[in-house]
């Protein structure tokens, strides 16, 4: 929906509001106009249920506001004496329209001096487990969301098995664009497996402002862009199209920014002519051909293990009786293996045909030589020609909403012929640290800004499924820190130590209280 059409739609709602409530707005000696005139009428009506004026602000946050409307309108109800488990389920079934059959065939009484207590403990429950939803749904859309990494794309930055943190207010936090969904999940509602939202009404994209904005090399979470799957490692085969916010969360680093210009060269990306410095904590990892004595006997599962190697089984793909591939391996590691006795070379593999599909399926391009490409920025413009269309395309036509046609060696956009694209947004270039096992930019294009989610700040817990007992755990990974200089360092030993005097205070702070009693 556009901004137009939300306001008009918001209209709508405030007249029903107004005929449904007008008559009971007087019988709580307000003026019936009150109850037509936006936000004021919700200030108002929050002073008829005696509830604090900030909740209003509740009934306007996507998601929140879905919870909030049920309890409103049970308040109301409650407000004119009508208390009865029928009248709370009615008020809720009907989406708050039992309201308007209050309002023009009862003849109710205002209770002005209502107790807001519960009168079951299931009430006094029910209130606060609603007030906790509350409270965590904000945290997790506008402050920080949990978050586990599911592939190796990342791997030595982050394994599969960690848990995370990931910042909202860093980039900015992103409202909701799905207005009506479930709290706190994703795009699969648990259990029962169907889809947790729906497609319509959406909320134009709006973004607050950040105290940082993406830079090269940040780690970062975002909604995949070329995503149809019905859930995340789904297998079935069905799809759908889903709004831009319940998209699949992806985890990449930014290799490139907007304006930039990259190129990858032999798997080593440059960045305006000039090669891009990982940080320390990155490990990028590629693909190798080791060759071997094959009468020398070695125990490539503890070689693998031994030099950290995440390829597993990779010693399985071999190509000859004396030569295998490892599929994920840090120059650091291949350096050791050539150290291991019975090892004769290992050799870095670089793709040097043409894969189909990279993307804009560039006939000589692959995940190891691509490029250059430019990478758009809001408010530039580029020459649009058949050469330079398939860079742009998804951009013009998906990501910016625009009608988008060719005729010959014509280009319509909105069905005017044109020359040049001026880019609405800005976007980015993701890729995975595990270049030879990542699915990232080189393969479906650029990220929008607006899919962007935010970043990865915290590891709150490492678990490893091959492991066994508490060494299912990685210890030296709780509660370490995702970006920063030098390795990471777990801060989980001032953590127990800031619980252990939490508790000992207030052992202390109960026995004193008990004594002055």
């Amino acid at each position: 929906m556009t901004l137009l059409q939300w306001f008009i739609f918001f209209l709508v709602i405030q007249v029903l509001h107004g005929l449904g409530t007008w008559k009971l707005y007087e019988k709580a000696g307000r003026q019936k106009w009150e109850a037509f005139v936006p936000v004021y009428n919700a200030i108002t009506l929050m002073k008829i249920i005696n509830r604090p004026t900030w909740w209003t602000v509740l009934l306007f946050i996507p998601i929140i506001n879905l919870i909030m409307f049920p309890v409103v309108w049970v308040e109301t109800l409650r407000s004119f004496g009508k208390n009865t488990t029928a009248d709370t389920w009615l008020g809720i079934f009907t989406c708050g329209l039992y309201i308007y059959y209050i309002n023009y065939t009862q003849d109710v009484t205002y209770v002005y001096d209502r107790s807001l207590v519960a009168r079951t403990k299931t009430g006094d429950t029910i209130s606060s487990l609603l007030f906790a939803v509350v409270v965590a749904t904000l945290v997790h859309t506008y402050v920080m969301q949990p978050y586990t990494i599911p592939t190796s794309s990342l791997e030595k930055s982050l394994l599969i098995g960690d848990f995370l943190f990931v910042s909202k207010f860093h980039y900015g936090a992103r409202t909701p664009m799905t207005t009506v969904a479930a709290p706190m999940v994703h795009d699969t509602l648990p259990l029962i497996k169907t889809k947790s939202y729906l497609s319509w009404p959406e909320l134009p994209y709006f973004r607050f402002p950040g105290f940082q904005k993406v830079e090269k090399n940040d780690i970062v979470v975002f909604n995949w862009p070329a995503d149809t799957v019905y859930k995340f490692f789904d297998t079935s085969g069905r799809s759908i199209l889903k709004p831009v916010d319940k998209k699949s969360n992806y985890v990449k680093r930014c290799q490139g920014t907007p304006g930039d210009s990259l190129q990858i060269k032999n798997g080593t990306v440059f960045i305006n002519g000039k090669e891009l410095i990982l940080p320390e904590r990155a490990k990028p990892q590629f693909s190798y051909y080791v060759t071997y004595d094959a009468n020398t006997p070695i125990d490539f599962d503890y070689v693998l293990k031994d030099i950290g190697s995440t390829d597993g089984a990779g010693f399985k793909n071999a190509e000859t009786r004396d030569t295998i591939i490892l599929r994920a391996l840090t120059a650091e590691g291949a350096k050791r293996l050539k150290e291991i006795s019975g090892i004769k070379s290992v050799t870095r593999i670089v793709s040097k045909t043409g894969e189909s599909n990279i993307f804009s399926h560039h006939p000589n391009w692959n995940a190891d030589n691509f490029g250059p490409i430019y990478i758009p920025q809001a408010g530039k413009t580029v020459a649009l020609n058949k050469q330079s269309l398939p860079f742009y395309k998804r951009i013009i036509s998906v990501y910016e909403g625009n009608t988008l046609k060719v005729v010959g060696d014509d280009i319509y956009v909105n069905d005017q012929k044109v020359t040049s694209y001026t880019f609405k947004q800005n976007y980015y270039w993701m890729m995975g640290d595990n270049r030879h096992n990542s699915e990232d930019s080189r393969y479906w294009g650029y990220v929008p800004e607006d899919h962007i989610v935010g970043k990865p700040v915290f590891i709150w817990m490492s678990w490893n499924s091959d492991g066994a007992g508490l060494n299912k755990i990685r210890w030296e990974r709780l509660f370490t820190t995702v970006s920063g200089d030098g390795q990471p360092q777990s801060y989980f030993k001032y953590f127990l130590g800031l619980l252990v005097l939490y508790f000992v205070g207030e052992h202390f702070w109960k026995k004193r209280k008990a004594n002055n009693s």
